[in-house]
């Protein structure tokens, strides 16, 4: 049952996103006057882990929460790249790794209440270092290398504030479970 979409109307248009107002009719016949969304492009995360079993995280200021956090890398898919190339791409620039093996492993919406793009979810395997990170003008990112292990019971104890992150690992893990792999 979807809501037919009587008009929108752009409101904000910038570099990252874009916001709409969209008039609707609701399948019983009610009228939503103002329903507002947020397009974004799509976007990719990965489980990045070395050839020696260490998961590749980084540590980044956070401006919307204003808070410095430890995430999984990631980012923006370019309108038209193939999502794998996507995030081996984003996987070379934000940390200087290439990968053996790069496997999806689900796709979430982070807040379809108001956003309208996917996340794609992978899990990298056999990272090498091959390059210097190539990080864009605003980003300060540092690389930290963990055990495998500690990244796990660090998800079971909640100690991750981004969601789309969290979702990546947990389905990241439950791949390398299924698979019986003991990395490393």
């Amino acid at each position: 049952m979807n809501w037919k979409k009587l008009s929108s109307e752009y409101i904000a248009r910038f570099q990252y996103f874009t916001a709409r107002k969209d008039r609707c009719e609701m399948p019983g016949g009610k009228i939503v006057e103002s329903y507002y969304v947020v397009e974004l492009p799509r976007s990719a995360c990965a489980l990045a882990i070395t050839e020696n079993g260490e998961v590749i995280m980084t540590k980044q200021y956070r401006h919307p929460i204003e808070k410095i956090i430890l995430e999984i890398p990631g980012g923006f898919v370019e309108e038209g790249e193939d999502i794998v190339k996507g995030i081996a791409r984003e996987l070379m620039e934000e940390t200087g790794y290439a990968f053996t093996t790069i496997e999806h492993v689900g796709e979430v919406a982070a807040n379809p209440g108001i956003l309208n793009n996917y996340t794609d979810l992978f899990l990298a395997t056999g990272g090498k270092k091959v390059a210097a990170q190539n990080l864009d003008a605003n980003e300060e990112i540092e690389i930290i290398l963990l055990p495998l292990e500690k990244v796990r019971l660090m998800l079971q104890n909640n100690e991750f504030d981004q969601a789309l992150h969290v979702s990546c690992m947990f389905y990241a893990f439950q791949k390398l479970d299924e698979d019986g792999e003991s990395l490393y």
